[in-house]
Protein backbone atom coordinates (compact mmCIF):
# COMPACT_ATOMS: atom_id res chain seq x y z
CA UNK A 1 0.00 0.00 0.00
CA UNK A 2 1.64 3.49 -1.00
CA UNK A 3 1.27 6.48 0.97
CA UNK A 4 -1.60 7.85 -0.43
CA UNK A 5 -3.15 4.94 0.10
CA UNK A 6 -2.67 4.70 3.60
CA UNK A 7 -3.68 8.12 3.88
CA UNK A 8 -6.78 7.46 2.18
CA UNK A 9 -7.55 4.54 4.52
CA UNK A 10 -7.05 6.26 7.47
CA UNK A 11 -9.77 9.41 6.47
CA UNK A 12 -12.33 6.55 5.39
CA UNK A 13 -11.55 4.72 8.29
CA UNK A 14 -12.33 8.13 10.19
CA UNK A 15 -15.69 8.44 8.42
CA UNK A 16 -16.60 5.12 9.49
CA UNK A 17 -15.95 5.59 13.23
CA UNK A 18 -18.12 8.85 12.41
CA UNK A 19 -20.92 6.91 11.52
CA UNK A 20 -23.52 7.56 14.19
CA UNK A 21 -22.65 11.04 15.04
CA UNK A 22 -22.90 12.10 11.37
CA UNK A 23 -26.14 10.23 11.11
CA UNK A 24 -27.39 12.21 14.27
CA UNK A 25 -26.25 15.70 12.55
CA UNK A 26 -28.58 14.63 8.95
CA UNK A 27 -31.36 13.75 10.75
CA UNK A 28 -31.88 16.47 13.19
CA UNK A 29 -31.52 18.65 10.62
CA UNK A 30 -33.73 16.80 8.78
CA UNK A 31 -36.78 16.89 11.67
CA UNK A 32 -36.36 21.05 11.53
CA UNK A 33 -36.22 21.89 8.17
CA UNK A 34 -35.67 25.91 7.44
CA UNK A 35 -35.53 27.69 4.71
CA UNK A 36 -33.57 30.04 2.74
CA UNK A 37 -31.92 32.35 5.82
CA UNK A 38 -33.49 30.93 8.41
CA UNK A 39 -31.21 27.70 8.79
CA UNK A 40 -30.83 28.94 12.18
CA UNK A 41 -30.60 25.67 14.16
CA UNK A 42 -28.87 23.76 11.25
CA UNK A 43 -26.00 26.60 11.12
CA UNK A 44 -25.70 26.35 14.78
CA UNK A 45 -25.28 22.42 14.82
CA UNK A 46 -22.86 22.13 11.67
CA UNK A 47 -20.38 24.70 13.14
CA UNK A 48 -20.76 24.20 16.53
CA UNK A 49 -19.80 20.66 15.61
CA UNK A 50 -16.12 21.81 14.31
CA UNK A 51 -16.10 24.28 16.86
CA UNK A 52 -16.37 21.59 19.38
CA UNK A 53 -13.77 19.63 17.53
CA UNK A 54 -10.74 22.01 17.10
CA UNK A 55 -11.44 24.12 13.93
CA UNK A 56 -11.62 27.66 14.28
CA UNK A 57 -15.11 29.30 12.98
CA UNK A 58 -15.92 32.44 11.34
CA UNK A 59 -19.98 32.78 12.07
CA UNK A 60 -21.97 35.87 9.94
CA UNK A 61 -20.12 35.73 6.82
CA UNK A 62 -21.30 37.92 4.15
CA UNK A 63 -23.23 39.36 5.99
CA UNK A 64 -25.11 36.09 5.77
CA UNK A 65 -26.28 35.38 9.67
CA UNK A 66 -26.70 31.53 8.69
CA UNK A 67 -23.28 31.03 6.78
CA UNK A 68 -20.58 30.30 8.59
CA UNK A 69 -16.62 29.41 7.28
CA UNK A 70 -14.84 26.59 9.59
CA UNK A 71 -10.51 26.37 9.20
CA UNK A 72 -8.41 24.17 10.33
CA UNK A 73 -4.21 24.30 9.32
CA UNK A 74 -1.91 21.69 8.62
CA UNK A 75 1.37 22.25 8.16
CA UNK A 76 1.32 24.92 5.85
CA UNK A 77 -0.66 27.95 4.85
CA UNK A 78 -1.62 25.77 1.12
CA UNK A 79 -2.84 24.16 -0.68
CA UNK A 80 -6.25 25.41 0.36
CA UNK A 81 -9.58 22.61 0.10
CA UNK A 82 -12.85 23.69 1.09
CA UNK A 83 -16.26 21.29 1.80
CA UNK A 84 -19.05 23.36 1.18
CA UNK A 85 -22.50 22.87 3.25
CA UNK A 86 -25.96 23.11 2.09
CA UNK A 87 -28.65 22.41 4.80
CA UNK A 88 -31.82 24.74 3.68
CA UNK A 89 -34.58 23.19 3.33
CA UNK A 90 -38.05 23.62 0.56
CA UNK A 91 -40.95 25.29 1.75
CA UNK A 92 -43.54 23.02 2.59
CA UNK A 93 -41.77 19.77 1.27
CA UNK A 94 -38.42 20.14 3.83
CA UNK A 95 -35.07 18.57 2.60
CA UNK A 96 -36.53 16.78 -0.52
CA UNK A 97 -33.31 17.66 -1.79
CA UNK A 98 -31.18 16.16 0.43
CA UNK A 99 -29.46 18.97 1.66
CA UNK A 100 -29.30 17.90 5.67
CA UNK A 101 -26.64 14.91 4.04
CA UNK A 102 -24.65 17.30 2.13
CA UNK A 103 -24.62 19.32 5.71
CA UNK A 104 -23.57 16.32 7.44
CA UNK A 105 -21.48 14.91 4.45
CA UNK A 106 -19.17 18.24 4.16
CA UNK A 107 -18.64 17.98 8.45
CA UNK A 108 -17.63 14.55 7.96
CA UNK A 109 -15.34 15.22 5.27
CA UNK A 110 -13.60 17.49 7.54
CA UNK A 111 -13.51 16.00 10.98
CA UNK A 112 -11.85 12.82 8.82
CA UNK A 113 -9.16 15.11 7.65
CA UNK A 114 -8.16 15.85 11.15
CA UNK A 115 -6.62 12.41 11.18
CA UNK A 116 -4.07 13.47 8.87
CA UNK A 117 -4.04 16.80 8.28
CA UNK A 118 -0.78 17.15 10.96
CA UNK A 119 1.10 15.40 8.64
CA UNK A 120 0.21 17.33 5.63
CA UNK A 121 0.83 21.43 4.12
CA UNK A 122 -2.25 22.80 4.04
CA UNK A 123 -5.58 24.19 5.30
CA UNK A 124 -8.90 22.49 5.42
CA UNK A 125 -12.36 24.80 4.97
CA UNK A 126 -15.76 23.37 5.95
CA UNK A 127 -17.93 26.69 4.22
CA UNK A 128 -21.54 26.92 5.13
CA UNK A 129 -23.38 27.87 2.36
CA UNK A 130 -27.33 28.89 2.99
CA UNK A 131 -30.18 29.53 0.76
CA UNK A 132 -29.31 27.62 -2.27
CA UNK A 133 -32.92 26.83 -3.22
CA UNK A 134 -34.37 30.35 -3.05
CA UNK A 135 -31.97 33.12 -3.05
CA UNK A 136 -28.33 31.89 -3.74
CA UNK A 137 -26.45 32.25 -0.99
CA UNK A 138 -22.48 31.03 -2.56
CA UNK A 139 -23.51 34.15 -5.38
CA UNK A 140 -23.62 36.10 -2.20
CA UNK A 141 -20.59 34.85 -0.97
CA UNK A 142 -18.44 34.50 -4.02
CA UNK A 143 -19.72 38.44 -4.66
CA UNK A 144 -18.06 39.04 -1.20
CA UNK A 145 -14.91 37.26 -2.09
CA UNK A 146 -15.61 34.08 0.48
CA UNK A 147 -13.89 31.87 -1.99
CA UNK A 148 -11.23 33.59 -3.28
CA UNK A 149 -7.91 32.03 -2.59
CA UNK A 150 -8.96 28.24 -2.48
CA UNK A 151 -7.30 25.85 -4.01
CA UNK A 152 -9.81 23.90 -4.41
CA UNK A 153 -13.76 23.84 -4.09
CA UNK A 154 -16.54 20.39 -3.77
CA UNK A 155 -19.56 18.94 -2.35
CA UNK A 156 -21.42 15.94 -2.94
CA UNK A 157 -25.38 15.82 -3.38
CA UNK A 158 -27.79 13.19 -2.84
CA UNK A 159 -29.02 11.98 -6.32
CA UNK A 160 -30.02 9.03 -8.26
CA UNK A 161 -26.77 8.45 -9.97
CA UNK A 162 -22.93 8.87 -9.32
CA UNK A 163 -21.98 12.00 -11.19
CA UNK A 164 -18.87 14.17 -10.86
CA UNK A 165 -18.93 16.33 -14.04
CA UNK A 166 -22.94 17.26 -14.15
CA UNK A 167 -23.37 20.51 -15.35
CA UNK A 168 -25.84 22.69 -15.04
CA UNK A 169 -27.67 25.90 -16.10
CA UNK A 170 -27.57 29.52 -15.71
CA UNK A 171 -30.61 30.65 -13.90
CA UNK A 172 -31.89 33.87 -13.35
CA UNK A 173 -35.35 34.99 -11.07
CA UNK A 174 -37.55 37.34 -11.94
CA UNK A 175 -40.47 39.17 -10.27
CA UNK A 176 -42.76 40.98 -13.00
CA UNK A 177 -45.74 43.13 -11.71
CA UNK A 178 -48.17 44.84 -13.75
CA UNK A 179 -49.82 48.20 -12.40
CA UNK A 180 -53.42 49.17 -14.08
CA UNK A 181 -56.62 50.84 -12.45
CA UNK A 182 -59.57 49.45 -10.72
CA UNK A 183 -63.08 49.58 -11.93
CA UNK A 184 -66.33 47.61 -11.80
CA UNK A 185 -65.95 44.77 -14.66
CA UNK A 186 -69.45 44.96 -15.41
CA UNK A 187 -70.70 48.56 -15.12
CA UNK A 188 -67.84 50.74 -16.30
CA UNK A 189 -65.25 48.25 -17.51
CA UNK A 190 -63.98 51.26 -19.93
CA UNK A 191 -62.59 53.47 -17.19
CA UNK A 192 -60.23 50.44 -16.02
CA UNK A 193 -57.04 49.13 -16.94
CA UNK A 194 -56.60 45.75 -16.68
CA UNK A 195 -53.58 44.36 -15.15
CA UNK A 196 -54.38 40.73 -15.55
CA UNK A 197 -54.53 41.26 -19.20
CA UNK A 198 -50.92 42.53 -19.28
CA UNK A 199 -49.59 39.26 -17.42
CA UNK A 200 -51.55 36.79 -19.54
CA UNK A 201 -50.17 38.59 -22.74
CA UNK A 202 -46.82 38.49 -21.13
CA UNK A 203 -47.49 34.57 -20.99
CA UNK A 204 -48.74 34.62 -24.63
CA UNK A 205 -45.72 36.63 -25.76
CA UNK A 206 -43.19 34.21 -23.76
CA UNK A 207 -45.05 31.29 -25.52
CA UNK A 208 -44.99 32.33 -28.70
CA UNK A 209 -41.02 32.71 -28.16
CA UNK A 210 -39.96 29.45 -26.83
CA UNK A 211 -40.03 27.75 -30.69
CA UNK A 212 -37.43 30.43 -31.02
CA UNK A 213 -35.38 29.60 -28.47
CA UNK A 214 -32.42 27.47 -28.04
CA UNK A 215 -33.50 23.61 -27.07
CA UNK A 216 -31.19 24.39 -24.09
CA UNK A 217 -33.29 27.17 -22.55
CA UNK A 218 -35.87 27.83 -20.12
CA UNK A 219 -38.95 29.79 -19.17
CA UNK A 220 -40.86 28.61 -16.47
CA UNK A 221 -43.52 30.92 -14.31
CA UNK A 222 -46.38 31.24 -12.20
CA UNK A 223 -49.21 33.72 -11.58
CA UNK A 224 -48.53 34.96 -8.17
CA UNK A 225 -51.49 37.92 -7.81
CA UNK A 226 -54.23 37.71 -10.49
CA UNK A 227 -57.00 39.95 -9.25
CA UNK A 228 -59.22 40.17 -5.81
CA UNK A 229 -62.50 39.69 -7.60
CA UNK A 230 -63.71 38.49 -10.79
CA UNK A 231 -66.20 41.69 -10.74
CA UNK A 232 -63.23 43.92 -10.47
CA UNK A 233 -60.76 45.22 -13.47
CA UNK A 234 -57.60 44.09 -11.48
CA UNK A 235 -55.56 46.53 -10.76
CA UNK A 236 -52.36 44.67 -9.80
CA UNK A 237 -51.55 41.48 -11.24
CA UNK A 238 -47.73 40.45 -10.72
CA UNK A 239 -46.11 36.66 -11.49
CA UNK A 240 -42.86 35.23 -10.94
CA UNK A 241 -40.29 33.96 -13.53
CA UNK A 242 -37.03 31.39 -14.12
CA UNK A 243 -34.92 31.94 -16.84
CA UNK A 244 -32.54 29.61 -17.27
CA UNK A 245 -30.06 28.82 -20.39
CA UNK A 246 -27.03 26.16 -20.41
CA UNK A 247 -24.29 29.17 -20.72
CA UNK A 248 -24.70 32.60 -19.18
CA UNK A 249 -24.53 35.00 -22.10
CA UNK A 250 -27.41 33.36 -23.81
CA UNK A 251 -29.45 33.30 -20.44
CA UNK A 252 -28.82 36.97 -20.44
CA UNK A 253 -30.22 37.17 -24.21
CA UNK A 254 -33.28 35.70 -22.86
CA UNK A 255 -33.87 36.88 -20.39
CA UNK A 256 -33.79 40.56 -22.25
CA UNK A 257 -36.41 38.90 -24.62
CA UNK A 258 -38.51 37.95 -21.71
CA UNK A 259 -38.26 41.65 -20.67
CA UNK A 260 -39.56 42.50 -23.98
CA UNK A 261 -42.74 40.08 -23.73
CA UNK A 262 -43.41 41.48 -20.47
CA UNK A 263 -42.83 45.70 -22.04
CA UNK A 264 -44.97 44.88 -24.72
CA UNK A 265 -48.06 43.07 -22.42
CA UNK A 266 -47.74 46.13 -20.07
CA UNK A 267 -48.04 48.48 -23.70
CA UNK A 268 -50.98 47.00 -24.98
CA UNK A 269 -53.02 46.99 -21.45
CA UNK A 270 -51.96 50.25 -20.81
CA UNK A 271 -50.45 49.02 -17.58
CA UNK A 272 -47.19 49.81 -15.53
CA UNK A 273 -44.44 47.53 -15.60
CA UNK A 274 -42.22 46.90 -12.99
CA UNK A 275 -39.44 44.42 -13.97
CA UNK A 276 -37.68 43.26 -10.78
CA UNK A 277 -34.23 41.01 -10.56
CA UNK A 278 -34.04 39.02 -8.14
CA UNK A 279 -30.95 38.73 -6.24
CA UNK A 280 -27.47 37.72 -8.44
CA UNK A 281 -28.02 34.98 -11.35
CA UNK A 282 -27.25 31.56 -10.67
CA UNK A 283 -24.07 30.75 -12.62
CA UNK A 284 -23.63 27.93 -15.15
CA UNK A 285 -21.49 25.03 -13.21
CA UNK A 286 -18.20 24.28 -14.83
CA UNK A 287 -16.78 21.17 -12.94
CA UNK A 288 -12.94 20.81 -13.11
CA UNK A 289 -11.81 18.41 -15.41
CA UNK A 290 -8.86 17.46 -13.42
CA UNK A 291 -10.29 17.23 -9.80
CA UNK A 292 -13.37 15.62 -11.29
CA UNK A 293 -10.70 12.70 -12.66
CA UNK A 294 -9.37 12.89 -8.82
CA UNK A 295 -13.09 12.28 -7.47
CA UNK A 296 -13.36 9.28 -10.08
CA UNK A 297 -10.32 7.46 -9.24
CA UNK A 298 -11.85 7.64 -5.52
CA UNK A 299 -15.46 6.55 -6.57
CA UNK A 300 -13.37 3.49 -7.58
CA UNK A 301 -11.93 3.15 -4.74
CA UNK A 302 -15.02 3.25 -2.90
CA UNK A 303 -16.77 0.60 -4.99
CA UNK A 304 -18.77 3.17 -6.69
CA UNK A 305 -19.55 3.22 -10.09
CA UNK A 306 -19.75 6.62 -12.01
CA UNK A 307 -22.35 7.20 -14.90
CA UNK A 308 -21.62 10.32 -15.89
CA UNK A 309 -24.07 12.72 -18.06
CA UNK A 310 -24.82 12.45 -21.73
CA UNK A 311 -25.49 15.11 -23.99
CA UNK A 312 -28.77 15.43 -23.44
CA UNK A 313 -28.60 15.23 -19.84
CA UNK A 314 -31.30 16.97 -17.71
CA UNK A 315 -30.20 19.84 -15.62
CA UNK A 316 -31.50 22.22 -12.86
CA UNK A 317 -29.33 24.87 -11.68
CA UNK A 318 -27.08 25.79 -8.40
CA UNK A 319 -25.33 28.33 -6.80
CA UNK A 320 -22.35 25.93 -6.97
CA UNK A 321 -21.82 27.28 -10.68
CA UNK A 322 -21.04 30.52 -8.93
CA UNK A 323 -18.02 28.88 -7.20
CA UNK A 324 -16.57 27.09 -9.88
CA UNK A 325 -16.53 30.65 -11.71
CA UNK A 326 -13.80 32.44 -9.38
CA UNK A 327 -11.98 28.65 -8.39
CA UNK A 328 -11.79 25.17 -9.46
CA UNK A 329 -14.79 23.42 -8.07
CA UNK A 330 -16.83 19.85 -8.84
CA UNK A 331 -20.40 19.46 -7.27
CA UNK A 332 -20.47 15.98 -7.55
CA UNK A 333 -23.66 13.46 -6.83
CA UNK A 334 -24.06 10.63 -5.09
CA UNK A 335 -26.80 7.62 -5.32
CA UNK A 336 -29.34 7.24 -2.64
CA UNK A 337 -31.97 5.64 -4.48
CA UNK A 338 -33.20 3.96 -7.82
CA UNK A 339 -32.99 5.81 -11.60
CA UNK A 340 -36.79 7.40 -11.33
CA UNK A 341 -35.88 8.72 -7.84
CA UNK A 342 -36.63 12.49 -8.63
CA UNK A 343 -35.43 15.53 -5.83
CA UNK A 344 -38.04 17.73 -4.57
CA UNK A 345 -40.53 14.73 -4.16
CA UNK A 346 -41.96 13.44 -1.20
CA UNK A 347 -40.13 10.26 -2.30
CA UNK A 348 -37.21 11.96 -2.12
CA UNK A 349 -37.26 13.54 1.61
CA UNK A 350 -38.16 10.15 2.89
CA UNK A 351 -34.84 8.93 1.13
CA UNK A 352 -33.01 12.18 3.00
CA UNK A 353 -33.58 10.29 6.44
CA UNK A 354 -33.44 6.59 5.42
CA UNK A 355 -30.28 4.19 5.69
CA UNK A 356 -29.82 4.15 2.02
CA UNK A 357 -29.90 8.40 2.38
CA UNK A 358 -27.50 7.50 5.55
CA UNK A 359 -24.87 5.52 3.47
CA UNK A 360 -24.77 7.94 0.58
CA UNK A 361 -23.92 10.79 3.05
CA UNK A 362 -20.79 8.47 4.51
CA UNK A 363 -19.73 7.56 0.79
CA UNK A 364 -20.02 11.39 -0.09
CA UNK A 365 -17.68 12.02 3.04
CA UNK A 366 -15.10 9.99 2.47
CA UNK A 367 -15.00 11.03 -1.39
CA UNK A 368 -14.04 14.65 -0.49
CA UNK A 369 -11.96 13.63 2.03
CA UNK A 370 -9.86 11.49 -0.45
CA UNK A 371 -9.90 13.92 -2.81
CA UNK A 372 -8.59 16.71 -0.67
CA UNK A 373 -5.85 14.10 0.42
CA UNK A 374 -5.28 13.74 -3.38
CA UNK A 375 -4.48 17.82 -3.01
CA UNK A 376 -2.77 18.16 -0.01
CA UNK A 377 -0.51 15.38 -0.50
CA UNK A 378 0.09 15.52 -4.58
CA UNK A 379 1.27 19.17 -4.94
CA UNK A 380 1.28 18.83 -8.71
CA UNK A 381 -2.56 17.97 -8.68
CA UNK A 382 -3.04 21.19 -7.11
CA UNK A 383 -0.97 22.89 -10.26
CA UNK A 384 -2.56 20.81 -12.50
CA UNK A 385 -6.08 21.96 -11.45
CA UNK A 386 -5.27 25.15 -12.13
CA UNK A 387 -3.92 24.85 -15.15
CA UNK A 388 -7.25 23.45 -16.02
CA UNK A 389 -9.19 25.96 -14.40
CA UNK A 390 -7.20 28.82 -16.74
CA UNK A 391 -8.23 26.45 -19.81
CA UNK A 392 -11.82 26.60 -18.86
CA UNK A 393 -12.37 30.64 -17.97
CA UNK A 394 -9.04 32.25 -19.41
CA UNK A 395 -8.21 33.19 -15.95
CA UNK A 396 -6.85 32.37 -13.04
CA UNK A 397 -8.55 31.45 -9.41
CA UNK A 398 -9.33 34.44 -7.35
CA UNK A 399 -6.02 34.81 -5.24
CA UNK A 400 -7.82 36.10 -1.97
CA UNK A 401 -5.90 38.17 0.42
Amino acid sequence: MSDLDALKRRVTDEVDGLCDELIRIADTIHACPEVAFQEHEAAALLSGTLEAKGFALDRGVAGLETAFVASLRGLGVSPRVAFLAEYDALPELGHACGHNLIGAAAVGAGLAMQVVLPELEGVIYVIGTPAEEQHGGKAIMAEAGIFDGLDAAMMVHPSSRNMTRRKSLTSHRVNIEFFGKAAHAAASPDMGINALDALVLTFNGINALRQHLRGDARVHGIVTHGGSAHNVVPDYAAGSFGVRAADTRYAAEVLEKVRACAEAGARAAGARLEFTELGLPYDAMMPNPVLADLADANMALLGVEVREPGPDERMGSTDMGNVSAVVPAIHAYISVGPDELTVHSVEFREVSVSPAGHAGMLQAAKLMAMTAVDLLAEPDNVRRIRRAFEDQTGRQPDEGD
